[in-house]
């Protein structure tokens, strides 16, 4: 009952930062925030230095807590700083995240990923576990891609035998090419909406 009940508050979690999400991504899309990088620039200007600390922390909160919109969070990132500053600080946020991630799996074991994620994803992805050296194979190869479940993937790994040096390293080398094309990607169709718009 209690396991249900905590499934209960994470779903609920998750519906509302969704909520929450969507509510802010039509204010910013009516306001002009989002649909002009001159805009969300200003708007992000009036945080001064500390801006750049907060998207920071957003982008490893969104890894350790999968509730926020980490795709959003890319591409906001090119937007604000450009694509050389964009892509580091991205870099920089999911890779704390994700060692965070992985730590606290590491602390609370299997028992959080019933707790965070769906059982149809755990069930997906659990096999891979069943064999240690395979487990950090395919986990290089997925972290390395990017449409994985980085953030689920992450977790899992904190649950196997691997220790957080090899996870680090893993994550140090197969995020950039993953976060430059899905930042690519999403600028692409980003770029594309709002020339549709405008015209």
């Amino acid at each position: 009952m209690k396991r249900i009940s905590r499934r209960m508050g994470f779903k609920i979690m998750a519906a509302a930062g969704f909520l929450i999400s969507a509510v802010l991504c039509i204010y910013g899309w009516h306001s002009g925030i989002l649909t002009s990088g001159d805009r969300l620039q200003s708007f992000i200007a009036g945080f001064g230095f500390s801006g750049i600390f907060i998207f920071i922390l957003f982008q490893a909160a969104q890894v350790v807590f999968p509730i926020l919109p980490g795709g959003i969070g890319c591409l906001v990132g090119v937007l604000l700083f450009g694509a050389w500053r964009g892509f580091l600080y991205n870099y920089l946020g999911i890779c704390m995240g994700s060692v965070l991630a992985f730590i606290i799996a590491k602390s609370y074991g299997k028992a959080i990923l019933h707790r965070l994620f769906s059982e149809k994803l755990i069930d997906r992805y659990e096999r891979w576990t069943s064999e240690e050296g395979r487990f950090a194979k395919l986990f290089a190869v997925a972290i390395f891609l990017p449409l994985a479940p980085d953030d689920f993937l992450c977790y899992l790994a904190g649950t196997t035998e691997m220790p957080l040096s090899k996870f680090t390293i893993i994550i140090l080398l197969g995020k950039p090419l993953a976060i430059a094309l899905y930042s690519m990607g999403l600028m692409a169709v980003f770029t594309r909406v709002t020339a549709l718009i405008g015209g």
